[in-house]
This record gives C-alpha cells, sequence and structure tokens, in this order.
C-alpha cells in the first residue's frame, strides 16, 4: 500500500495569486515548492483510489480507467474541481464515495456524467474494497466532512484533512485503532485566537501526540505557513513532516 500526495496545498496554492511572500517567490522560481489543492490516491498494485479529487488537472494526467473509486472527505469546490470535466467523458462509471451531503457541489448531483454518486457514507461503518478496508471518520469542518481510515493487510493509514481538531468519537477510534501513519490537516502557523476551520501547527502537534503515529504527514498547506516554516527551522519533532506534491509514502 503506498500513498501519493497530488496536491498538498490549500484553496490558494502555492504559490497564492498576486503574494510576494518569499514562501511564493520561492514557489514561483522553483517548481517544487508548489502546491496543487489537496489531494492523494492510494495505490495496491493496479488498483487506484483517488481521495479527493482537487487538482484542476486530474483529467489530464490519468487516463480513463485510471481510478477504481474516488473518496471524497467532502464537497467544498478546491476538493471536487477535478471532477468536473471528468464528468463529461466517455467510458466506464465511475464510484463516488463521500459523506452525506444533499447539496453537495454546484451542479454535481444534478448532472453526474460518468460518476456515480449513489453512496453515501456514514461514520464509523466500514467498507470493503478487496482486500481494503476503508472506515469512514467524521471531522469538524464547515461542511459534512469526513476522514478515512485505511487498513491493507495489517497496515494502517488515517488521513485527516479537512479539520479543526478531532471530535471525541473519531480520536477514541483512533487512539484504539493506532494507525502506522497519519496524514493531517495543518493549514497556518500558531494562531493566538482559536483556529475556525482547519488544525494550526498547534492543534496539529497535539493531534499527532495523542495519536503516537510512526509517522504524521502534514497536508493542506497555505503559503503562509511555508513561509513560517522556512524562519523556523527544526520546529518539526521527530516523525513529522511536511509534504510535497508528487511524494509518496510506501507502507508496505
Amino acid at each position: 500500500m503506498r500513498l501519493k500526495f497530488i496536491g498538498t496545498g490549500n484553496a490558494a496554492g502555492m504559490p497564492a495569486y498576486g503574494c510576494d511572500c518569499p514562501a511564493c517567490i520561492r514557489a514561483k522560481n522553483i517548481t517544487d515548492f508548489r502546491r496543487g489543492p489537496c489531494s492523494a490516491a492510494l495505490l495496491i498494485g493496479d488498483d487506484v483510489t483517488l481521495i479527493d479529487a482537487g487538482h484542476l488537472q486530474l483529467a489530464e494526467r490519468y487516463p480513463a480507467g485510471s481510478f477504481a473509486r474516488v473518496l471524497l472527505t467532502h464537497y467544498h469546490m478546491d476538493h471536487v474541481q477535478g471532477l468536473f470535466p471528468i464528468r463529461w467523458g466517455v467510458g466506464d462509471t465511475i464510484p463516488v464515495f463521500g459523506p452525506d451531503d444533499e447539496h453537495g457541489c454546484d451542479d454535481l448531483f444534478k448532472h453526474p456524467g460518468i460518476l456515480d454518486f449513489s453512496t453515501a457514507l456514514t461514520g464509523f461503518e466500514p467498507i470493503q474494497f478487496g482486500d481494503l478496508t476503508v472506515t469512514p471518520l467524521p471531522l469538524n469542518h464547515s461542511k459534512p466532512c469526513l476522514g478515512y481510515g485505511f487498513e491493507y493487510k495489517r497496515r494502517r493509514l488515517a488521513y485527516l484533512t479537512d479539520t479543526v481538531g478531532l471530535p471525541e468519537k473519531t480520536e477514541t477510534f483512533l487512539v484504539d485503532w493506532r494507525p502506522d501513519v497519519v496524514v493531517l490537516d495543518c493549514s497556518s502557523p500558531p494562531q493566538q485566537q482559536p483556529p475556525r476551520n482547519h488544525n494550526d501547527f498547534t492543534l496539529a502537534m497535539a493531534i499527532h501526540q495523542k495519536l503516537s503515529p510512526r509517522h504524521t504527514y502534514l497536508t493542506h498547506i497555505s503559503h503562509k505557513l511555508d513561509d513560517w516554516f522556512a524562519n523556523h527551522i527544526g520546529v518539526l519533532p521527530a516523525g513529522v513532516s511536511v509534504a510535497k506534491d508528487g511524494q509518496i509514502v510506501d507502507l508496505s
């Protein structure tokens, strides 16, 4: 089981439009520092599960037939916008799973094309895809939102974005479940006021300590956080790293 980070940025992306902070200037000049909208792909042999579809070039990067299924954390535009061109394609239907949200995003439900949105997921009720077990995990966000616990051959990965802190039941489940690797929303530097919709660095580190995985990868990174990291070298504890677009994590 491998996880490929397709995009690790927040809705603004990296570089952010019109921004001349040092982090954005670096990203403009060095492509390795750029960040697309947050999304990933879970790879098990030839079976590919797309986790969120925010990247606008999905249809160009992945030919028809690439995805066995799509798992959406929620229906904010920066997590589903890559589906808009895919839905008008031809070929086999692609099942799309996500939280129960009657509003969805724009007209995706009304005009799904080749996308099948027929199955909404319920928190803590696992769904099976061959030998892969996926457990939906409720998160704290401004729209109905799910993280996912993936288990394959006793390897466990928790993918947790977008969220501000963790609901008590989700935290309890994860402490008992003991994931090997956690992918965690960390959108901003430490904030003086409690963040409203996404973890800041302080909240993310508290979650990492509570769950105690072998490794935590931070994602949904803003340009402000990248700039803060550049001025706080060594702030990341052992077992925590900032994910990059295109990075692959091997859990096998």
